[in-house]
């Protein structure tokens, strides 16, 4: 054998083995690479499990909190002349009552004659230019929510607004007693008749003004 092709077998054995080694490292790269993606999928396909079980749970919560339907009283419409001076006008108005429970619902039976009376007492009061507004409607149902519990015995303080001069006065002092009231937990809010009254709103179901 001649001295070249002793070079030349000697040469090619390393070439041989770096292709193999690149192989190899490439394989390995491979490897890491498709075993890194496989374990974030894994890891987000477990989260997104986790979190859907977690909302599922609070679905399941609410789908079983029972909601219980409120009580409605609903009452024969009312025909009434207005308080309009310049031009004679009328309403016809149909609403109903939404109360607390059953219980207070039949309690009012008896006082219907009275209750009705009340609630006469309140619209003939109004103008019609006071119940076109919305304002006006819904300053109306708060009115009548307090009026119709009177004649059972049940008093709510209507909120009487007071003169510009008097806040003025009472600023410093009611800034006094917020501090107060919030140390204590009994706020205005708190205090507020109305959250103790068993008629909770008022819905009209007609309301025509001619």
């Amino acid at each position: 054998m001649s001295a070249t092709a002793e070079v030349t077998a000697s040469a090619t054995p390393p070439a041989r083995t770096k292709k193999k080694l690149i192989i190899i490292v490439a394989g390995l790269l491979l490897t890491v690479l498709v075993g890194g993606g496989g374990a974030v999928y894994l890891m987000k396909k477990k989260a997104a499990a986790a979190h859907t079980e977690e909302d599922g749970g609070k679905t399941s919560a609410r789908k079983k909190e029972p909601r219980v339907p409120p009580i409605f009283v609903a009452l024969d419409p009312f025909v009434v002349n207005l308080a309009d001076k310049d031009v004679d006008r009328f309403a016809q108005i149909g609403l109903t009552l939404e109360v607390e429970n059953d219980r207070f619902a039949d309690e009012m039976k008896p006082f219907m004659p009275a209750i009705r009376n009340a609630i006469l007492l309140v619209l003939t009061s109004k103008t019609s230019h006071e119940l076109l507004a919305r304002s006006g409607k819904e300053a109306l149902g708060v009115e009548i929510t307090r009026a119709v519990v009177r004649p059972m015995g049940i008093d709510i303080a209507d909120e009487v607004e007071a003169p510009q001069e008097d806040v003025e006065h009472a600023a410093d002092a009611d800034a006094d007693q917020a501090e107060a009231e919030a140390t204590d937990g009994d706020t205005a809010a708190g205090k507020n008749a109305d959250s103790q009254n068993p008629v909770k709103r008022v819905h009209f179901s007609s309301f025509i003004i001619q």
